[in-house]
């Protein structure tokens, strides 16, 4: 059974689970889906185009499923997809899709913090912190585990990989490789991210293996050569493959 406050608006439409908790001044559109053993403050917008899973926990002023902050957009119907697990801080915004991907997705596990904002057709992974204030523009990709700290601006169409720590008050409009930390002005590469990597049961093998990697990528002139040497001296890792796949498909360059 849903607990849901005298003074919610909840859509007849809006299609509930179980056990969710729906605070006071809330506002659930029609064409919402939503699981079970999700809990909203007070204040909180689901529009229209929400599917959201379950267990999920939403402060207040947080506004899911907006609409896309894109001139290109004509009203074209559309989907913001959240998982399970997640942490929605206060005044979090969050935009659906356009005509280009259709969606934005938000994984499992993520800690999304206050007054950060995610636009349309992006792609947040599993287990990601996003500090206060970071903005992602449209079909921006974040891979999994990804540590980004406060007011990081973020270009459209690039990616950001997997265990990355990078350094608050940053902006990019390159791709950011995984198990990096990315920081200065401008940003660029500062080494590994060992104290992540180590919490990540990652062993010192391995992320020897990834540091050397690295050196060797980036002390070529050329990137292409440098991914030919990495996958040649390492050809059975996966963090290597991974590390030189990713750069291959970057389409807006990598920091380096």
């Amino acid at each position: 059974m849903n607990k849901i406050h005298p003074l919610a608006v909840v859509d007849p439409n809006a299609q509930l689970g179980d056990n969710n908790e729906i605070g006071p001044f809330c506002v659930i559109d029609a064409n919402v889906v939503m699981g079970d053993n999700n809990r909203l403050l007070n204040s909180v917008t689901i529009h229209t185009g929400a599917r959201i899973g379950s267990d999920n926990e939403f402060f207040p002023g947080a506004s899911i499923s907006t609409k896309p902050q894109d001139l290109k957009f004509k009203g074209e119907e559309s989907l913001c997809i959240l998982g399970n697990n997640n942490s929605i801080r206060e005044n979090v915004t969050i935009s659906r899709g356009t005509a280009s991907r259709g969606k934005t997705v938000v994984g499992n596990g993520n800690l999304l913090m206050e007054n950060m904002h995610i636009a349309h057709d992006c792609i947040i992974g599993n287990g990601c912190i996003i500090g206060n204030s970071t903005k992602f523009a449209g079909e921006v990709e974040v891979d999994d585990f990804a540590i980004i700290s406060a007011e990081v601006l973020f270009h459209q169409f690039i990616r950001i990989g997997s265990y990355v720590m990078v350094q608050g008050g940053s902006r990019t409009s390159q791709d950011i490789p995984p198990y990096i930390v990315a920081g200065k002005e401008p940003i660029r590469f500062a080494g590994i991210n060992l104290i992540g990597l180590r919490r990540r049961g990652f062993s010192n093998e391995t992320i020897e293996m990834i540091h050397d990697a690295y050196r060797i990528i980036y002390a070529q002139g050329i990137i292409k050569d440098g991914i030919a040497n990495a996958r040649a001296k390492y050809p059975d890792s996966k963090e290597v493959d991974y590390i030189c796949s990713f750069i291959e498909k970057s389409k807006r360059g990598i920091i380096r």
